[in-house]
């Protein structure tokens, strides 16, 4: 019997279909207990980065170990700190000044969704209380971020404790939502977006979106065309732009950046994953000056943002995330993920004359396929069909991690991959797919 309850897992099937149990980890590799090896092909849930106990990171960690583990961050600065938020405002698109720490991705985005809504009440809006997100969104499991996502399966048992959201159909090109074929579409399904605002009647404080790749919607990549009309449009009707970078951030989508490539400055980047390289969780949400200056006035105004947490601008964490940007910088990582993400892309397109492939998507360092019914019809095999049971079983014979997320099968690889290492992955993932499906 197990004492362990494990996350997004029916826990009836523990016995029939255990988890994997590992030992270790290092570098691109997971170890179990009998020695066995296999690619971690997502990443750890996409949050590493630079591959598993590199030495960089571990001596960063003893380092800051010697010096300082932790102390509240109410009333105390420190230097890893403040030298991480110079950082990050130095790599983050243009006009994010300010950075507030949390300690994971749902953590960050609440911290925005709260900045946001005070926001307006700081400076005399207090009626905008509304806010717009997409239908194939995730931002987390906090009640602040549930309420804003658009994943039904991981909000509908919560339903009586959520704020209502407008939410809009997502830019998902293989199902376009008109009907349309991209180019030819020009991003038309950003009118959704447009009309959620116009009929927010001015009381709409934010659009929430995750830039360029919807992972836990289904891993959907969509056109920088998209992200650029929405940020237009929450400018013309006065809303801040929430941009969750938790699963793109640090050079996953080729950009330090996703929104980058769209030439988007939001109101509000959020920040976890890749911050923490892997090893700590870790998270930050940046703003800018505007924003912050609403928050300042006297002790009794009632502007001081009142939200904390308990490891926030952890010393530890900060010192992880410093050591992170080193390695971008001196490896040149984001050029790796240039180099590398065409070859990843050739790779899951030469699955393409599978039956059930239905779709192909990629960016940067993630590439995905999701699997269907039947391909004239695009009838969507149930993410529980016994078919993902033996993807997750077979590619762990040939030595691949993978976790199907719904009826998608993907690969999110750490940027610091090489292209012998993304050959073998691919030669094993492709092998795993060809000889299931």
């Amino acid at each position: 019997m197990t004492r362990c309850w494990h996350p997004y897992t029916q826990m009836s099937q523990h016995d029939a279909d255990p988890p994997l149990r590992i030992e270790r980890a290092q570098g691109l590799f997971l170890y179990d207990a009998q020695g066995n090896r296999y690619y971690d092909a997502i990443s750890s849930w996409w949050c590493v980065v630079h591959g598993h106990g590199h030495p960089r990171i571990r001596e960063a960690v003893a380092k800051q170990m010697e010096r300082m583990d932790h102390v509240m961050f109410g009333g105390v600065t420190h230097e890893p700190a403040e030298r991480l938020s110079e950082r990050l405002v130095e790599i983050a698109p243009e006009g994010l000044t300010r950075v507030f720490y949390s300690d994971n991705g749902s953590t960050a985005v609440e911290v925005a969704l709260k900045m946001s809504l005070q926001y307006w009440r700081n400076i005399g809006q207090g009626e905008k209380t509304k806010f717009v997100c997409l239908d194939r969104g995730y931002h987390g499991d906090t009640v602040g971020c549930m309420s804003v996502s658009g994943v039904e399966a991981f909000r509908k048992a919560f339903h009586p404790i959520l704020f209502p959201a407008r939410n809009v159909p997502a830019p998902y090109c293989f199902r376009c939502p008109l009907g349309k074929k991209y180019p030819q579409c020009e991003t038309g399904c950003a009118v959704f977006l447009e009309e959620a605002l116009k009929e927010g009647d001015e009381k709409v404080t934010a659009v929430i979106l995750e830039p360029l790749l919807m992972a836990a919607g289904g891993m959907l990549v969509y056109p920088p065309s998209y992200l650029k009309e929405a940020a237009r449009i929450a400018r013309a009707y006065d809303a801040h732009l929430i941009v969750d970078e938790v699963a793109t951030g640090f050079g996953r989508t080729g950009a330090m950046f996703a929104c980058e490539r769209a030439g988007v400055s939001p109101d509000f980047l959020c920040l976890s994953k890749g911050l923490g390289a892997g090893t700590l969780p870790f998270a930050a949400t940046l703003a800018t000056d505007r924003i912050y200056d609403a928050f300042l006035g006297e002790p009794e105004s009632g502007k001081t943002f009142y939200h904390g947490h308990t490891y926030t601008a952890n010393p530890i964490g900060c010192a992880v995330a410093l050591a992170s940007l080193d390695l971008f910088r001196e490896n040149r990582l984001l050029e790796n993920v240039a180099f590398l993400s065409p070859r990843l892309s050739d790779g899951m397109h030469s699955l393409a004359d599978l039956p059930r492939v239905g779709d192909i998507r990629c960016l940067g360092m993630v590439g995905a396929l999701e699997l269907v019914r039947d391909k004239e019809t695009m009838t969507p095999l149930s993410g529980t069909d016994p078919v993902f049971r033996a993807i997750r079983q077979e590619a762990l014979r040939r030595g691949l991690f993978l976790r199907p997320l719904g009826n998608v099968v993907y690969l999110f690889l750490p940027q610091c991959a090489t292209a012998v290492e993304l050959d073998d992955i691919l030669s094993r993932f492709v092998d795993t797919l060809r000889n299931v499906l």
